[in-house]
């Protein structure tokens, strides 16, 4: 016999319900830590660069060409990006995992394959973009591509996750674009858009939704 109040059984439904449509095994504190990894790299590229954080870089300039003395600037960006990605991907992983073992709920399921579908899509444009404007000399319009179709990859996906990532998401698209006026910043929007937003959103899912 079913000793259930009705709340519960509401409730119970309403879980049911999210379960089957929406990623809900996304963890909060995998943006925290996103956003503390892209801090540490873009505090890593003005100390290698040696910048001063108040003046334009000639590195975020619209430029066309390549000096050969820039080469080990190129391989230090790629290293620097690459560290970032595979660090907060790795976190994020392991956090939602564990999020979705607790809730007796399958780490791989339709919902999680669509959710990657609809991130890669637009990042793996971006990224091609973005390589190709690095090949043709146009350093200055880099970070605010990664702004731009990072913001539209998490758009796309709001759909299917919470909500907040829709407004996430016109947060980034929203410093891409300035990025894109302010050219000689944009290591500082950068650090504002996969740092402190990805932290300050991070901790407000981690409250929402999680404790």
């Amino acid at each position: 016999m079913n000793t259930n109040s009705p709340l519960e059984t509401l409730t119970e439904i309403r879980s049911m319900m999210e379960r089957s449509t929406r990623f809900i095994s996304l963890n909060g504190l995998a943006g925290v830590f996103a956003g503390v990894f892209a801090l540490i790299g873009a505090a890593a590229a003005y100390y290698y660069l040696k910048l001063n954080l108040f003046e334009p870089s000639e590195y975020n300039y619209l430029r066309t060409g390549v000096r050969d003395s820039e080469m080990s600037f190129y391989a230090f960006f790629f290293t620097d990006a690459l560290l970032v990605l595979f660090a907060s991907l790795a976190v994020a992983v392991f956090l939602s995992a564990r999020k979705a073992r607790k809730k007796g709920l399958k780490v791989w399921d339709n919902m999680a394959k669509r959710v990657t579908l609809n991130m890669m899509v637009p990042l793996a444009a971006g990224g091609f973009f973005c390589l190709v404007m690095l090949y043709h000399g146009f350093i200055g319009l880099i970070a605010p591509a990664t702004l731009l179709f990072y913001g539209l990859a998490l758009f796309n996906t709001s759909k299917y996750t919470f909500s907040d990532i829709r407004v996430l998401g016109l947060l980034e698209i929203m410093l891409g674009l300035l990025s894109s006026i302010w050219l000689g910043y944009g290591l500082i929007f950068w650090a504002l858009g996969f740092g402190v937003l990805h932290i300050v959103y991070g901790i407000i899912l981690y409250i929402k939704y999680e404790r």
